[in-house]
């Protein structure tokens, strides 16, 4: 379940980073899509990738913006248009890489230098973030020495364990030592070794 949500909010991520990395382009910038202006010269600097969106700004009805095939950018017409709008404002985001090819559609326009090539670049693959880290600290056990009295580093030397082991065999009715009294035997003996009583 953590993962999904995890995946979920990466998946947004990357959507909110594509979104904001499109780039708006006015088409003939102050020119707009009219008859005389140069746009091959206008698309030679920038660098059309996937999500970008151009805004061709006309007079409505006097213009049209016309996405066609390379044949038919090539002999100006727009009798098979993919796509055609005349309403003086046009918008078109570029979904797809390669080659895009748009024209005036009104008689003549074309040749008079009303046509657009854009080459699309594929969208980059945006880097992966680093996952964190799953390996868990595990903190230290050890318990700390305290402090000896009268010594200048403050620590204590240390002092090998004596470790008791219990007996080989024990029968149930025998007098001899259960495994809790020699746990707390061997406690006992490692204070008095701590404590120097022997």
């Amino acid at each position: 379940m953590a993962s999904s949500l995890a995946l979920v909010a990466l998946l947004l991520v990357s959507c909110a980073v594509v979104a904001a990395a499109a780039t708006k382009y006015t088409v003939g910038d102050t020119s707009g899509w009219a008859m005389g202006a140069d746009y091959t010269t206008w698309a030679s600097d920038k660098k059309f990738k996937m999500g970008d969106t151009l805004v061709f700004n006309y007079a409505g009805g006097a213009h049209s913006v016309d996405e066609v095939s390379a044949a038919d950018y090539a002999a100006c017409t727009a009798s098979n248009a993919l796509q055609s709008d005349s309403s003086g404002t046009t918008t078109v985001t570029l979904k797809t890489a390669g080659k895009h090819y748009f024209i005036c559609g009104i008689a003549g326009h074309c040749s008079n230098g009303m046509k657009l090539v854009v080459d699309v670049a594929a969208a980059s693959p945006a880097p992966a973030p680093k996952a964190p880290s799953t390996t868990p600290t595990t903190p230290s056990t050890t318990p700390a020495t305290p402090a000896s009295p009268g010594t200048s580093s403050g620590l204590t030397p240390t002092t090998p364990a004596t470790v008791l082991a219990p007996p080989a065999k024990q029968s149930a009715g025998a007098a001899g030592l259960r495994a809790g009294s020699w746990t707390m035997l061997g406690l006992a003996g490692l204070a008095a070794v701590q404590l120097g009583l022997f």
